[in-house]
């Protein structure tokens, strides 16, 4: 039997965009996309039928009308509908183009052909898993990696990716020159859309070492400490996570920590100063921040 999924729809403020992915990301959405439309954003998200019933996809309704209210925002508008498992998986992928990021990336969907550009080519097809490059927090950690891999200057970096999501932090890492990434995901799906995307991209399977697991998993798993910690969840995750970080780093480990609302990088900030890490730098675009940190 073909599985029905929830298509919901929400028309609104370019202002209110991140907050409607965070709602969407909360509530569990396994899948979004977003476009520009005239002044304002096309955004769409995927919930399966048969976890949310019409009432629960009105709530959700309700929810984005009081945070546009809450951020003296218009109100959004929000329609949605039931469509089978097939198109949901095809029809967000009209809406998702080639985009360059940084200085030296270019993301490019793995169903279009390759563009002739100077840029390091990243072929990606996430699936249901987080990560197509068009998110804020995305770009920011691609944007820090570019950042931290030409400043060391090396070719012996190592990498721990956890919540790795569709592996688009380690692949740019690898192509930016890093030697390895070990990528870890608690969603069975991520772990093989990693898979998948890496070897996309033709990188051998002992450069991008993924696995189920989180940090855990690592800290028993991994020989010797790693170079860099890339981390672009959920802050409540994070601040989870930042206690075991130390048990994978060396004292010159440094990290990026992205998926944190403005407001959140405080909390997780002192958290860090409690278990042995400075924020070195706070890059931030609309309400996200992403942290490069270090040991202290």
């Amino acid at each position: 039997m073909v599985k029905n999924w929830w298509d919901i729809q929400v028309l609104c403020d370019p202002a209110l965009e991140d907050t409607v992915f965070w709602r969407f990301e909360l509530l569990g959405a396994l899948g979004t996309s977003s476009q520009r439309k005239a002044n304002q954003r096309l955004i769409q998200a995927y919930f399966p039928q048969n976890a949310y019933e019409l009432l629960d996809v009105a709530a959700i309704a309700l929810l984005l009308r009081q945070d546009a209210l809450c951020a003296q925002l218009p109100q959004p508008q929000t329609s949605w509908g039931l469509i089978d498992e097939e198109d949901w998986s095809k029809s967000w992928k009209q809406y998702w183009h080639p985009q360059d990021v940084g200085d030296r990336l270019l993301i490019n969907p793995a169903w279009l052909p390759t563009p002739e550009t100077d840029r390091k080519i990243i072929k990606l097809d996430p699936g249901v898993a987080f990560g197509t490059g068009a998110h804020a927090t995305t770009q920011l950690c691609l944007e820090s990696l570019e950042m931290r891999l030409e400043a060391k200057g090396d070719a012996d970096i190592i990498i721990a990716d956890v919540g790795c999501g569709s592996g688009i932090l380690s692949i740019g890492a690898l192509l930016l020159g890093a030697k390895r990434s070990y990528a870890v995901d608690t969603d069975a799906l991520a772990v093989q859309a990693t898979a998948e995307n890496r070897d996309m991209n033709g990188l051998p399977s002992d450069r991008l070492v993924v696995q189920e697991g989180s940090l855990d998993q690592l800290v028993t798993g991994l020989a010797e400490p790693v170079d860099g910690i890339l981390c672009n969840i959920l802050a409540e995750v994070i601040l989870d996570l930042i206690p075991q970080m130390g048990e994978i780093s060396k004292p010159s480990t440094w990290g990026i920590l992205s998926g944190i609302l403005l407001e959140q990088s405080k909390l997780v900030a002192d958290t860090l100063e409690q278990h042995g890490w400075v924020v070195a730098t706070l890059w931030r675009r609309q309400d996200w921040c992403c942290l490069n940190i270090r040991r202290a």
